[in-house]
């Protein structure tokens, strides 16, 4: 289990409020237009809510799917243009991933996204700076499934996710973008709902969280080591 530590300071949202019996769930790197509609089914079976932070330039390659997730009652989140590592490319172009999404998914739904998640977990100051100017809130997580790479394997997500408590905004994948590995993630989702449900947790959407803080500094990192 990958879950975020104490939080120090900042403005980023990691966690929701340890009341009223909600979870947050989380979907990284859509739409996939394989992956993305079987779990909009499970949800819909369960009647839980979840943020996508979806890419731009699949967003604008499959519209009607991000159009899907926004009529089914989920939210759709900025998860920048390309998926580029935010470490890896220019201020200027860092900021432009963040603009380009932003842009697309607002052309797509007639409205702009309200959260921005930087790919992979990783901070950069210019990114953060250009989501807040878009008035759009840096959502982190608390939990990880690891659902990609050796460890994401159907029996170790499902032990990762019996962990998962009040309050906790959880990352999962919809999209299967390189080491990520929805098919075992769906194949744990339905079980995983369900246990919740027994547990009296409800999965919710972000606008229903309180914010709390984190560590951003400079250019450099937060805590989280994957994914996302």
């Amino acid at each position: 289990m990958m879950r975020q530590g104490p939080v120090i300071d900042g403005d980023m949202v990691y966690h929701g409020p340890d009341d009223g019996g909600r979870v947050f769930l989380t979907f990284d790197d859509g739409p996939d237009p394989r992956f993305t509609p079987l779990i909009l089914e499970i949800l819909a079976q369960a009647s839980a809510y979840a943020t996508f932070f979806v890419v731009g330039e699949d967003a604008v390659r499959f519209p009607s799917l991000v159009r899907r997730i926004a009529d089914e009652g989920h939210e759709v989140g900025n998860h920048t243009w390309s998926h580029c590592h935010p470490w890896a490319i220019s201020s200027a172009v860092a900021r432009k991933e963040v603009c380009y999404a932003s842009a697309a998914l607002a052309d797509v739904l007639g409205r702009s996204p309200r959260y921005f998640r930087p790919p992979h977990g990783r901070l950069r100051r210019c990114m953060m700076d250009q989501a807040r100017e878009l008035e759009q809130t840096v959502v982190m997580w608390s939990l990880s499934a690891v659902d990609w790479g050796p460890w994401g394997r159907a029996t170790r997500i499902a032990r990762r996710l019996r962990a998962v408590q009040e309050g906790d905004i959880v990352l999962l994948h919809d999209g299967r973008r390189r080491y990520n590995r929805p098919w075992e993630t769906v194949r744990v989702l339905a079980g995983f709902l369900s246990d919740l449900d027994n547990r009296h947790l409800r999965p919710s959407l972000l606008e229903k969280t309180g914010r709390c803080k984190g560590r951003i500094a400079g250019d450099t990192a937060c805590a989280h080591n994957k994914s996302g």
